[in-house]
């Protein structure tokens, strides 16, 4: 009985993920795999809109992240990331919004989420209203209300909390980065809250 070993890759088409990738999680790529896939397709990202409510279900406070980029600049943002090879999008958009407002935020997650948009980011400005150097995005955004304390981890700075007039002012979309004051105002009309 002979054993026919498979053709190799052609050049160029290396398979991503293990060995070369991330042993320990299989389904996350490398800095360098990410890069290369960056570069070829879209990336599929999830962005929360932590807001909180009144008793009658109204959006009182809407939370901004403030955080720090990887070349220094502090910027005002959303809860966001991408959604891993098998994961859900209910299940990433939980695992975003634990990383960066910290387990005790408590999300209200409805068994299955729907986004109030779907927000595509070029890395040519210009193109949409939104805008991300490094690559192609599609990100579903919801708005998600959290009845917890809110203590910012991993990279975000604080959670500051403001009313909707102030998320839909022009001065906080000057802070937003890649068009993200467009998304807010987006969240903020379709929960009835836009001033």
């Amino acid at each position: 009985m002979s054993v026919r070993t498979p053709d190799p890759e052609p050049a160029g088409d290396e398979p991503f993920g293990p060995p070369s990738g991330n042993v320990s999680n299989p389904a996350w790529l490398s800095d360098i795999e990410l890069e290369e896939a960056r570069r070829r397709l879209p990336m599929l990202y999830v962005e929360g809109i932590p807001v909180r409510t009144d008793g009658m279900g109204q959006v009182t406070e809407i939370g901004i992240l403030l955080r720090a980029t990887p070349v220094g600049e502090i910027t005002r943002t959303i809860v966001s990331g991408r959604v891993r090879y098998g994961e859900t999008v209910r299940d990433a958009l939980f695992r975003h919004l634990e990383n960066d407002l910290g387990p005790m935020a408590f999300p209200m997650l409805p068994p299955q989420p729907v986004p109030f948009t779907v927000a595509e980011y070029f890395p040519l400005p210009g193109v949409s209203a939104f805008h991300d150097d490094r690559q192609h995005a599609v990100s579903l955004a919801f708005v998600v209300p959290v009845t917890g304390t809110c203590e910012p981890r991993q990279d975000a700075l604080e959670v500051t909390w403001l009313t909707p007039a102030e998320a839909a002012s022009d001065a906080l979309s000057a802070e937003m980065e890649g068009g993200r004051g467009t998304l807010i105002r987006l969240a903020l009309a379709s929960v009835g809250a836009l001033p």
